[in-house]
């Protein structure tokens, strides 16, 4: 799994203004609201790859809890795992973190995983494109070397939700960019879905004069890591 750049990793509401990353805010003030644009949920915050940068921000306090806003600490770490990455398995142990305002605890969970899931964002969303342009979930499966059933699972549940998802993200699209192009109907919800998901990531990489946004990565960053997870959107 790679260490890089994440362009946007994490959320934070200021009233109406939404802070993306360490960048500048961005102003949401009289946007319609097609889908919720805070996607920080539960006790999961999401954050770059790199382990040094991420302990680097907590001793300095510059990663703020999404409850209160208050500064987070360190406070151990997580339950080690096994993720599937593209290129084979990869142990993961996600940094825990404190808020020294209001008390509760949070998973600092790197930008390329998602919850509850046992692989990469990056593998997840590849079968979520390859369904988006017409492919079938056994074909998938084969195509990635993984169970049939897992690969169903995931496609189910992101179609089950494409149009809420589809407006959560063409909401961060209109906030990202002052004149955004919109994009054109796709041949289904789950392609329409994903359209605006790759608009959302094009627009960050302009905003923040960035040579690429990870699609994937920004999907995590905006859900907060429950793209597939229950009550999200």
């Amino acid at each position: 799994m790679r260490r890089g750049l994440v362009a946007v990793d994490r959320v934070r509401r200021h009233g109406e203004h939404v802070g993306v990353g360490d960048g500048p805010p961005v102003s949401l003030a009289g946007v319609p609201r097609e889908g919720r644009a805070v996607a920080l949920g539960g006790a999961v915050v999401t954050v770059e790859v790199d382990a040094d940068a991420v302990e680097r921000r907590l001793v300095s306090g510059r990663l703020a809890c999404p409850g209160c806003g208050g500064m987070l600490t360190g406070w151990g770490h997580g339950r080690e795992r096994t993720v599937r990455g593209p290129h084979g398995p990869v142990r993961v142990r996600p940094r825990r973190s404190r808020c020294a305002g209001c008390g509760v605890t949070h998973v600092l969970l790197p930008v390329v995983l998602l919850v509850r899931r046992a692989d990469a964002a990056v593998v997840i969303g590849s079968a979520l494109a390859a369904k988006a342009a017409g492919g079938g979930y056994r074909s998938i499966a084969a195509a990635l070397s993984r169970p049939v059933d897992t690969v169903r699972g995931w496609i189910r549940r992101f179609a089950g939700r494409a149009e809420p998802v589809r407006g959560v993200f063409t909401v961060w699209l209109r906030a990202l960019d002052p004149d955004p192009v919109m994009p054109e109907p796709a041949a289904s919800s789950c392609a329409d879905a994903l359209c605006a998901i790759e608009a959302a990531a094009r627009a960050a990489a302009r905003r923040f004069v960035l040579p690429m946004v990870s699609v994937w990565e920004l999907a995590v960053a905006i859900s907060g890591g429950r793209l597939l997870a229950p009550g999200w959107p």
